[in-house]
């Protein structure tokens, strides 16, 4: 995996929740909590999660077969894909049952030093994770808000962990609010609520990994700053003389397809058109080195067909 793929990141979270997992359902034999027990479930389910990603990735390095002849890098989506799905099965339903059989059957939490003190080490744990989730995303995030950096980056080990972190913390935080009101109260039912607010929030995060994995899955273009690079080069205003069209699509995250229609001199011959293109491929991969399938064909421009053809310049906007 590349380390756009946050291999770094993903080892952090996978060997910090092992230990949390261990930890909290050591405090659930201990305590009797429904919220240790939900949590011990979450960690256990992020564990299998990060191991998912890093299966994927190292699946994904396959080379390409004449069955699959642009290769495997897609199923890093397929398997960040099942990640959300494990989250809301194993992590969310999970929880929402638990909550919903400890508000019906409440009982006061036993040995309450066992669910304090480990979710007290589970947060610093989640932190330091959390933390580095946030180093390894900084220099591919750049300037973009953190919303535009989970929706928009093409390869989604780092925007998985980074949400399974945040929601990791957020569902301590819950888990510790439970188990303090229950405590001070002497009532089970907080705890019970706790829970219930850890599975909905674990099902919200699932929704919505498996939104923006899904459109990963169904193919995503390059990004517009990678286009305007393309189109800025593929024209060498002497046998290429303009863009007539262009589509791209991420074959994986460091994978990229552009097929275009170029125009040529309607007086070039086939040895120059074919020097043209390859001109054009090199400027291309130059600009843009993530493009590593290029297919261009050559055309005589005529606007008047292009302004009423059934390819235009861009692809028509939604109705």
């Amino acid at each position: 995996m590349s380390a756009s793929g946050g291999t770094k990141a993903i080892v952090a979270a996978l060997t910090a929740n092992l230990a949390i997992a261990v930890a909290k359902f050591v405090a659930f034999l201990f305590s009797g909590s429904s919220s240790m027990l939900a949590e011990s479930v979450h960690s256990l389910a992020d564990s299998g999660n990060q191991g998912l990603l890093l299966l994927g990735g190292r699946r994904a390095r396959r080379a390409a077969t004449p069955q699959h002849p642009f290769g495997y890098g897609r199923e890093r989506y397929i398997y960040a894909f099942l990640v959300s799905i494990v989250l809301f099965s194993a992590g969310g339903m999970f929880a929402l049952y638990e909550g919903y059989e400890k508000i019906k059957n409440p009982h006061p939490i036993e040995a309450w030093y066992w669910p304090v003190g480990v979710l007290v080490f589970a947060i610093v744990a989640e932190t330091i994770s959390f933390r580095t989730a946030i180093k390894e995303s900084n220099p591919l995030r750049g300037d973009r808000s953190w919303r535009e950096f989970v929706r928009h980056a093409k390869a989604p080990e780092l925007p998985v962990v980074l949400l399974e972190d945040l929601g990791a913390l957020v569902g301590l935080i819950l888990a510790l609010a439970g188990v303090s009101l229950a405590l001070a109260t002497g009532d089970g039912v907080w705890d019970g609520i706790g829970t219930l607010c850890i599975g909905t929030l674990l099902i919200l995060i699932a929704l919505v990994l498996a939104a923006e994995t899904k459109s990963l899955l169904l193919g995503e273009a390059a990004s517009p700053d990678d286009e305007r690079k393309i189109e800025a080069v593929v024209v060498d205003g002497d046998t290429v003389t303009r863009l007539i069209h262009m589509r791209t699509l991420h074959l994986g995250p460091e994978e990229l397809l552009v097929a275009a229609k170029i125009a040529v001199r309607h007086d070039n011959n086939a040895a120059q058109v074919a020097t043209a293109i390859n001109a054009a491929e090199e400027r291309i991969r130059a600009a843009v080195p993530i493009a590593r399938v290029i297919y261009l064909e050559p055309d005589i421009y005529d606007a008047s067909a292009t302004a009423v053809g059934p390819v235009a310049a861009r692809p028509p906007a939604a109705p």
